[in-house]
């Protein structure tokens, strides 16, 4: 028996969508203008709907994302520049696109390799709010780092939808040991759990969400956000990742970075 879930796909109309009054992820705080330029708001369109997850950008024509956000997906429009996903901001842009690459090895029932890649039709050019992440990790993440989490996911288990604003919240990454003394054999060696002070980490919606770590001012991706506890998002269970740093010679290969 499985014991955790992977982030449900929210269902997410493409207008008039209705948002979480909140101001946390589970536990977090609302992030400023720029502070995150590199967070992907993903509306995946599949065959029994659209579905909501994040990702982040990685080039100018590439963003990096879970397996089961682009996993049988015929289009997605994809929002880039704002932290708000309703307001009209100058600075945002948004753009479609049908070209992802999903892991040969993905396996949606154990989550084992979720992480998949989707392809702008044309480059874009930065901007102020709009850049990729500082670097792909150069190696395995440690035990006990701190980290960030962020994403546009529910705020707590009895609120459907995504929230309006971008939020953040501190994390720390736990040994495989430590996190398979929760949830057993279904952690993976490529996976990773991070929890935050009791309850915090992310949710629902969060699917595809970049896990970052501040490296003197930089910010290096090393996860990707994949499951969460089968007891919920409010739980004191951590939050599960893809590690993203032996996946890095698959997408330096499939990307061309």
């Amino acid at each position: 028996m499985l014991f955790f879930t992977f982030f449900l796909l929210l269902p997410t109309l493409l207008t008039s969508p209705t948002f979480a009054k909140s101001v946390r992820i589970i536990g977090g705080n609302t992030a400023f203008a720029g502070q995150f330029p590199f967070a992907a708001a993903i509306y995946k369109r599949t065959n029994d709907g659209t579905f909501f997850c994040v990702g982040s950008l990685l080039n100018h024509e590439w963003i990096l994302t879970a397996g089961q956000c682009v996993d049988g997906a015929s289009l997605f429009t994809i929002r880039l520049g704002s932290n708000s996903l309703s307001a009209n901001d100058e600075n945002a842009i948004r753009l479609s696109t049908d070209t992802f690459v999903l892991h040969p090895k993905y396996d949606p029932l154990t989550l084992e390799n979720d992480i998949g890649l989707i392809k702008f039709r044309m480059a874009i050019s930065y901007t102020t709010y709009i850049k990729p992440v500082d670097f792909l990790p150069h190696s395995d993440l440690v035990p006990f780092t701190g980290t960030v989490a962020l994403g546009w996911g529910q705020t707590d288990d009895e609120t459907p939808g995504v929230v309006d604003d971008l939020r953040w919240v501190s994390l720390t990454v736990l040994s495989n040991e430590e996190c398979q003394s929760i949830y057993g054999h279904n952690i993976y060696e490529n996976m990773v759990c991070a929890e935050g002070n009791y309850n915090e980490g992310t949710c629902k919606g969060d699917s595809g969400s970049p896990l970052v770590q501040n490296i003197g001012g930089y910010l290096m991706q090393v996860g990707v956000a994949s499951f969460l506890s089968a007891k919920g998002c409010e739980s004191t269970d951590p939050s599960g990742y893809t590690r993203v740093y032996p996946y890095s010679e698959w997408i330096y290969n499939v990307t061309g970075m």
